[in-house]
């Protein structure tokens, strides 16, 4: 038994998992480049607390290369019923109506340059008794340079002018928000965008409609597709020192805090029965605290 989708769900599948093939293609393409014969390997998941797969699962995409030291790139479709606490914390669900369904792709990438920026993308269709969209996409270098903090922000911005004026600031600060750290008091790296609750509504109902939100979305991960291989090319190459080497995994460590003690993905995950390996991917395979 499998999930039953009608057209909206499966579109907003559909386009996640067209966006991993086409991501998945560009990274082995750089792995290439650089003389490496890395490929993504695939592993499909149930939901670990309904093993009949009607709660629906996904597929754990994994490569660890000479330029990417560890990427995922996961896409998972789910539904069921959160528990009666999580349901509270969660955007139209409640106590009588507990039931959700869940479409996305989720990425990050720890490279093995410290020159390269790590990088997290995370795009998503959610329903309850709303329907809606989140996600985002934000740069995580260990060693920053201006100029592509600059260029990220710059593709990022042009997507979300082409459909609305406020949506480049609104969310670009709700990142600056979202990825800080209040223990270390510092970011987790130097932004992006995020947004989440994109209501489906009618414009009378208060949101944009589906098709514009799912328009926006599809944007967003286009203009991460033309904007991060870029900026790999760009400095893969660089020559990389001891301190060099020392700066990124200790950057490392912070970006495990946050993911562990913050992020509202990997909550999610955990709480509705997610693959943990796909869960914890978005983890750096070496770390160090000082």
């Amino acid at each position: 038994m499998t999930l039953t989708l009608d057209a909206q769900q499966q579109a907003a599948r559909t386009w996640f998992e067209s966006l991993r093939d086409r991501i998945c293609t560009a990274f082995e393409a750089i792995e290439a480049e650089a003389g490496s014969d890395a490929r993504f390997t695939y592993t499909a998941w149930n939901r670990e607390d309904d093993p009949d797969a009607a709660g629906g699962g996904g597929v754990q995409g994994l490569m660890k290369g000479k330029v990417f030291e560890k990427v995922g790139v996961n896409v998972s479709t789910v539904g069921g019923v959160f528990s009666p606490e999580f349901a509270k914390t969660m955007h139209g669900a409640g106590e009588d109506n507990p039931g959700f369904f869940a479409t996305g792709i989720s990425l990050v990438a720890h490279m093995a340059n410290p020159h390269v920026p790590a990088v997290h993308m995370n795009t998503r269709f959610l329903r309850t008794t709303k329907s809606w969209f989140g996600g985002g996409a934000d740069l995580n270098p260990p060693l920053p340079y201006a100029e592509d903090t600059s260029a990220f922000h710059d593709r990022l911005k042009l997507a979300c002018d082409a459909h609305g004026a406020d949506y480049y600031d609104r969310f670009s600060k709700w990142a600056d928000d979202y990825f800080w750290i209040p223990h270390r008091k510092v970011h987790r790296g130097v932004g992006g965008i995020f947004y989440d609750h994109l209501d489906c509504a009618d414009d009378d109902a208060g949101g944009a409609g589906f098709e514009a939100n799912f328009a926006f979305t599809r944007d967003v991960g286009d203009a991460f597709l033309d904007i991060f291989p870029a900026l790999v090319r760009k400095r893969m190459n660089i020559a990389v020192s001891d301190e060099d080497r020392r700066r990124m995994l200790a950057f490392r460590g912070r970006y495990a805090e946050f993911n562990l003690v913050y992020d509202r993905g990997t909550a999610f995950g955990l709480k509705t029965g997610g693959n943990i390996d796909a869960i914890l991917m978005s983890l750096p395979p070496i770390a160090t605290w000082e």
